[in-house]
């Protein structure tokens, strides 16, 4: 097996993810996406919360929301789903994000920027 770099994972994890912009994610949530919060709870803390989004701890990310899981939540019921999921910056999302399309989640992605670039989107939209 040949190794990457955390580089090349991220790359590869991107390409098969169609990535929301902050500017976007109002449009997602009206359209039923599910956006999951998978920041740590100091940074939830310490930044605010984001509004819609159900929190899940990234260790758990994936029974939560397979629908196969017996340890799925009840809105997980459906691999049509549309899921965003939103980290502090957009990097461990992006690696979530490609993880969930591996169990059948095709549709899952993540937000460019993470929390970061949907705050200050948020801010400069007054």
């Amino acid at each position: 097996m040949c190794a990457l770099t955390i580089d090349e994972l991220l790359l590869a994890s991107r390409a098969n993810l169609k990535r929301v912009s902050a500017s976007e994610l109002d449009g997602e949530v009206a359209a039923g996406a599910l956006v999951v919060d998978t920041r740590p709870v100091d940074q939830r803390e310490r930044d605010g919360a984001l509004p819609g989004a159900v929190v899940i701890d990234r260790n758990v990310l994936e029974w939560r929301l397979d629908p196969s899981s017996a340890h799925r939540l009840p809105m997980a019921r459906d691999y049509d789903r549309r899921i965003v999921v939103v980290c502090n910056e957009g990097y461990s999302s992006s690696l979530a994000a490609d993880t969930l399309q591996r169990l059948g989640l095709l549709r899952a992605t993540d937000l460019i920027g993470g929390f970061q670039a949907w705050a200050a989107w948020r801010q400069e939209a007054g």
